[in-house]
């Protein structure tokens, strides 16, 4: 719901998650405000601990309303992480 909170997240919780591969990435997208409205936010924590719960079930559809690109807008590497950083993937062009 917003850069702030998706930042906590992807720098303090998936950096630190083997499931995340302790690789944490922010994503910045605009998704057709019709559709959204249907969905409950929750604040699960301070003001900006703002969630959309999207049931998994409905992602595809989910998706589907996403308007234009979608844009990395940070990445962060946990100490554990294994795999080519993106300056490393984007020098085998």
């Amino acid at each position: 719901m917003n850069q702030e909170y998706a930042t906590e997240i992807a720098s303090n919780w998936n950096t630190k998650d083997a499931i995340s591969d302790f690789i944490g990435i922010v994503l910045k997208f605009k998704v057709d405000d019709s559709y959204v409205s249907k969905f409950k936010v929750e604040v699960v924590g301070g003001n900006i601990h703002q969630e959309m719960w999207v049931p998994a079930e409905e992602l595809n559809e989910f998706n589907s309303h996403i308007i234009g690109e979608i844009q990395v807008s940070k990445i962060f590497y946990g100490d554990k992480y294994q795999g080519k950083t993106i300056e490393e993937l984007l020098g085998n062009r």
